[in-house]
């Protein structure tokens, strides 16, 4: 902060402002620009004020002094509708940001967390709702604070609102929601991550400049912008971006539950989805229009049970997980051992009409299934012949692999634009293939 410059711009001119705001800008920057405490002539502030207006307020991984300073005052860290705490997750995510927000342009993953402890705390606070347009941001931190919000679920609900963006690190926080909703436009996913290094040994040597990295320890300097990238060096860092998606993926997968589980999620290649296509790929519960979701969800029953142990029932949730299927033990326990249970009156089988009534419920169910992805995917612009797919035995799963795996290749293509070659040029190779694969289709 070029505190010299505001300096200039605050005393020894005059000024169009409130003598309050100038009150709260002095006693907050005043000591920061000048090095020492100041006092304002004719003007004093009492010191429960002076707390409040002192900045800058921090959020740490070990204290929330924002929260405890709005607490003093009356107020909260968050917007409040109709009993609901409305965390806002936007711009860019990063790591260790102190309180950071709102114009900015960047969310700092602590503020984040303070805010959520703050709803939990919160006696009147029904339920939390996520405000979320984020592109993503910085690995650092974001997989702790997905853990926080998956565990505030058992407290309160949880909603995720999509406007219109929840990537990369933006869809690992929206993805430990009960729910989420997005836009026709609103897209989610990108689960994956990146590296990028910058090679300037190039420029550097037009412009004649030679940098010496001096060193003790063979890999303190990998991966330095002065010198191209060893391959070695490369191998590695990729192996690292490749166990931190697998992190990302089951970390998503323990957000999602049976929606979306670690191989499907890996599976997207961290394709993007958009709308309707995030439904059916598993990465969104549905497609509605944010505000009115929104007071749909504050609008539900206050202090209705829910039987997911999840605090008050806001909405109709899918069920995340299935109940665990007890496994037989190897060895019964000796008291069960020496008193058997008595020999069942009923036979265990069941007869062979009930047999047949479950397999042929099994069989109209995935037939039901299958004309139900089928209808899914020709919204989606995927054609894809429901009979056929029965006749050849098909299975659910396998359509929605397809109809992935097309929307995949679409996104991917969707980047390719193509441009009428110059006279006696010839057609570029990625054009070309492109064309061919639309054609195709």
């Amino acid at each position: 902060m070029h505190h010299s410059q505001i300096a200039q711009r605050v005393f020894n001119t005059a000024l169009m402002v409130d003598p309050a705001k100038a009150l709260a800008f002095i006693t907050g920057l005043g000591p920061r620009i000048t090095g020492s405490e100041i006092s304002v002539e004719g003007l004093e502030i009492a010191p429960e004020d002076r707390n409040t207006a002192t900045l800058p307020a921090r959020s740490s991984l070990f204290g929330d002094d924002l929260s405890r300073r709005q607490a003093q005052g009356g107020g909260r860290p968050f917007a409040v509708v109709d009993g609901i705490a409305v965390i806002e997750i936007a711009g860019t995510l990063v790591h260790r940001g102190a309180w950071i927000g709102q114009s900015s342009g960047l969310t700092s993953y602590e503020g984040i967390a303070a805010q959520l402890q703050a709803a939990l705390a919160d006696p009147t606070i029904r339920g939390i709702a996520l405000d979320i347009d984020s592109f993503g941001g910085e690995v650092a931190g974001a997989f702790d604070l997905a853990d926080r919000i998956r565990a505030a679920r058992a407290q309160k609900p949880v909603h995720a609102f999509v406007a219109d963006h929840a990537l990369s690190a933006g869809y690992a926080l929206a993805s430990q929601a009960d729910r989420i909703i997005l836009p026709r436009t609103g897209t989610v996913g990108s689960i994956g991550v990146v590296a990028m290094h910058s090679d300037m040994s190039g420029a550097l040597d037009q412009k004649g400049i030679a940098v010496t990295l001096i060193h003790a320890g063979a890999c303190k300097v990998n991966a330095n912008p002065y010198q191209p990238l060893p391959e070695a060096v490369r191998t590695r860092i990729a192996g690292e971006l490749a166990d931190l998606r697998q992190l990302f993926a089951e970390t998503v997968a323990e957000g999602r539950g049976q929606r979306l589980d670690t191989q499907r999620a890996l599976s997207t290649e961290a394709a993007v989805f958009r709308g309707e296509a995030a439904v059916f790929a598993g990465l969104a519960d549905e497609v509605a229009d944010p505000v009115t979701a929104f007071h749909a969800f504050a609008a539900a029953p206050r202090g209705t049970s829910n039987p997911r142990g999840k605090g008050f029932l806001m909405t109709t949730t899918p069920e995340d997980h299935a109940a665990p299927t007890a496994a037989p033990a190897a060895n019964p326990a000796p008291e069960l051992a020496a008193n058997p249970a008595p020999e069942p009156t009923a036979p265990a089988v069941p007869p062979p009409q009930a047999e047949a009534a479950t397999s042929i419920e099994a069989i109209r169910a995935e037939a039901a299934e299958v004309a139900q992805v089928c209808a899914q995917a020709a919204r989606l612009g995927v054609s894809i012949d429901a009979a056929d797919a029965l006749t050849r035995g098909i299975k659910p799963e396998a359509l929605r692999a397809k109809v992935l795996a097309d929307l995949a290749a679409r996104s991917d293509a969707a980047g390719i634009i193509a441009t009428a070659p110059a006279t006696g040029a010839k057609e570029s190779p990625i054009i070309a293939a492109a064309r061919k694969s639309a054609a195709a289709r």
